[in-house]
């Protein structure tokens, strides 16, 4: 797990740590903090950044060491070009670059100056969006190592790890503010990527489920089902696959209250929550499979989501469900062949053991309408590789019954970077998965693995507009970018945030 880092905003005219980044613009323009550092330094500043053809493109970097009448170590300059091509998601992604640089270096302690040139344009909340960004990169996973990589020394120094930041800019005050309102949503990426990054033999289930009890401190309502109400429940695909391990299933149900109007409907967000994924008696090949602990980033997801909506206080009430098992083969596991009874009555003919996550995922979001009647659902769910065959690693695949949420997921993908790609559903494609002795089979055949996946979970959606992520491209092993380092990457989180901000938490939307 990480090790926080402390960030603090303080005024332009605050002392610099010994190493400070700084940002520079066309022909290497800076703010007044960089242009006064360079006048002290006879323009040696400067002229030390033109001999190494820095020229401040977007991310490019250039460090000037000792600088001459400066009295700290290092200035490290980052380009940001013009400015007017960037986006939100390109700062946030500075702040992140601006981190590694200076955590490169030694010095447990440094400064980024939130300040461009006068010719370049900038968003108001700069120092935030900069803080945001250092925040999300400043995450690590060292847990289980004896020597973390990061403070190990081959020449026995001690360590040096930057432990805190500081953040010059010219509202302190408003920049403080704004970043209160981002800082719980990277808790919430930070939570699911430990949750991610964790071992199966030290999460299962029931330690999965146990993790997330401690939420209820920010005011979130935690009911956590176990196998014998599950069976109650009559979840027969849930518990299938559940039943060749040791280790029992668990659904755990978080709920946030936090819209102005007591009618207001619960948006419904469901994680599939597969702590390891053998594939059961129709076993995956061994080359790979240690990486199936992250099976489970849907309901990390999840469970992330709901922290960061509860600890910035989101004005809307929201369910997160996640469906917790582990898929093992053993003389009790199911078998190809068997056939299991749904929560909603539908019979499902497994031919392989493998396509579970749609099991689970039928019986947690049946329950999810049942219960709570919610305006719309959102499952997230690592469950095909055929997804990652289609769309590489850039984009989780989005299925959807409903335009209009489709529409806002695409939109929030867009500014969070965490991006989605619409694919088709259709009666043709549903075909596939009929079984001539249930209701329908769990797996459709060669061609089209994702959409007959997405298929599946359609049968068990009422009238209700609903969405599925496959995230199995997204989830793990996640692309590395300025903002995140990490295998377990908490892809969704920010996504599902900025759906719920942007479309559900302002005017008429948030009180329907």
């Amino acid at each position: 797990m990480t090790d926080r880092i402390d960030i603090k905003f303080a005024a332009l005219d605050s002392k610099l740590a010994q190493t400070a980044v700084l940002l520079a613009g066309p022909d290497v323009a800076l703010g007044s903090v960089g242009r006064q550092l360079n006048d002290r330094a006879q323009g040696k500043l400067l002229r030390a950044a033109a001999a190494a053809d820095f020229n401040a493109r977007v991310r490019s970097t250039v460090e000037v060491l000792a600088p001459d009448r400066i009295d700290i170590g290092r200035v490290v300059l980052v380009g940001i070009g013009a400015g007017s091509d960037l986006k939100e998601l390109d700062w946030i992604g500075l702040g992140g670059l601006a981190f590694a640089q200076a955590s490169a270096r030694k010095g447990s302690d440094a400064t980024i100056v939130a300040e461009v040139a006068d010719s370049v344009e900038a968003p108001p909340d700069l120092a935030a969006m900069l803080a945001y960004g250092a925040l999300l990169r400043s995450y690590t996973f060292t847990k289980y190592r004896s020597k973390p990589e990061d403070e190990a020394n081959s020449n026995g120094e001690p360590p040096r790890k930057l432990r805190s930041l500081q953040i010059l800019c010219a509202d302190p005050n408003a920049a403080r503010a704004a970043f209160e309102q981002l800082r719980p949503v990277a808790e919430g990426v930070f939570l699911a990527r430990d949750l991610v990054n964790e071992p199966a033999n030290a999460l299962g289930p029931v330690e999965f489920a146990e993790r997330l009890q401690p939420l209820a401190r920010l005011g979130l309502e935690i009911e956590i089902l176990a196998e014998d109400r599950l069976q109650e429940l009559g979840m027969g695909a849930l518990l299938g696959v559940a039943q060749g391990s040791d280790r029992p299933a668990r659904v755990v149900v978080m709920q946030w209250h936090g819209a102005k109007s007591k009618k207001a409907k619960p948006i419904c967000f469901v994680g599939k929550g597969v702590v390891f994924d053998t594939g059961g008696i129709s076993i995956k090949p061994a080359g790979g499979m240690e990486d199936m602990k992250g099976d489970m980033a849907g309901g990390a997801c999840i469970a992330g989501l709901m922290q960061a909506l509860a600890g910035r206080k989101a004005q809307v009430n929201a369910i997160g469900l996640i469906g917790l098992v582990e898929n093992m083969p053993s003389a009790k596991a199911q078998r190809p062949g068997d056939i299991v009874k749904s929560m909603s009555g539908q019979t499902i003919e497994v031919h392989n053991t493998d396509a579970e996550g749609r099991l689970v995922l039928a019986d947690v979001i049946w329950y999810a309408q049942d219960r709570f009647k919610p305006r719309f659902i959102v499952d997230l769910a690592t469950l095909t590789g055929a997804i990652i065959v289609a769309l590489g690693k850039e984009y989780a695949g989005l299925f959807s019954n409903d335009d209009r949420l489709s529409g806002e997921l695409f939109e929030a993908g867009t500014v969070t970077g965490e991006k989605v790609w619409r694919m088709p559903l259709g009666k043709a494609y549903d075909k596939l998965i009929d079984s001539k002795t249930a209701d329908m089979k769990n797996i459709g055949g060669r061609y089209g693995g994702a959409i007959t996946g997405a298929q599946f979970i359609q049968r068990f959606v009422k009238d209700t507009p609903w969405a599925h992520l496959d995230i199995a491209g997204t989830g793990m092993d996640t692309t590395r970018s300025d903002i995140n380092q990490s295998w377990g990457g908490g892809w969704g989180v920010r996504l599902l945030d900025r759906l719920v901000a942007d479309k559900y938490e302002k005017g008429e939307k948030a009180a329907k």
